[in-house]
């Protein structure tokens, strides 16, 4: 891959609404950015939308074997993302920094007539731990990138052994320090870890600027 260029600027003017609520497990494209801007010279970047399970990181790495080759392919990743699995969070963040790929919280403008623009998108809960990785990582003012403790779900036989009961189970400790040494090699703040441990989740605390500045999260631009 080769390195960002001033053309992808271009693209970040360009937001539209958030995000749709739904969303299917994470799938991995190449998009052109630039529009009649730059015609054949069109920087091409990787864009990523969707829930992150178990399969993630693999599939990423083979759409990277696969299409790596491309020479207007730069080196950054358009993240969109409800979030997911926290494991496969943290290895696809591996893979980005292994990558040295910038990551940007932005999705493709769905509508047509606007070749190559971005259009605002969210990265909320596990996917927070995936941006993590990116050896840049740009939230434009009008994406949102949002906390939560996290959780899982065990499922059990009720007492009387009739029905199926589902709960939530929570981390004690372990994940949490394992979050936050993570975070720490990506050079990011453990606070951030520690807030959104803090946080309940029944909610979604979305992270104001001042927020992402200060546990070196993110900037608003490339």
């Amino acid at each position: 891959m080769i390195k960002p260029s001033p053309l992808l600027i271009l693209g970040l003017a360009a937001f539209l609404a958030a995000a749709p609520a739904r969303a299917q497990n994470m799938s991995f494209t190449l998009t052109t950015l630039g529009g009649r801007q730059c015609g054949a010279h069109c920087p091409q970047v990787i864009a990523a939308d969707g829930e992150i399970v178990e399969e993630t990181p693999d599939a990423f790495v083979s759409f990277v074997r696969r299409r790596g080759a491309s020479p207007q392919l730069r080196s950054i990743m358009l993240l969109n993302s409800p979030g997911g699995k926290v494991f496969a969070s943290m290895a696809l963040g591996h893979a980005l920094r292994k990558l040295g790929m910038a990551v940007i919280v932005a999705r493709v403008a769905p509508d047509t007539e606007r070749n190559g623009a971005l259009a605002a998108a969210r990265c909320y809960s596990a996917c927070v731990y995936a941006l993590m990785g990116g050896r840049k990582r740009v939230i434009p003012p009008q994406s949102s990138v949002g906390v939560h403790r996290m959780f899982n779900y065990s499922t059990s036989l009720s007492p009387a052994g009739d029905y199926l009961v589902r709960k939530r189970v929570y981390d004690h400790g372990g994940m949490g320090a394992m979050l936050s040494r993570y975070a720490l090699m990506m050079g990011i703040s453990s606070d951030l870890i520690a807030y959104a441990e803090r946080t309940s989740p029944d909610r979604l605390h979305v992270l104001t600027a001042s927020e992402i500045a200060r546990w070196r999260l993110g900037s608003p631009r490339l």
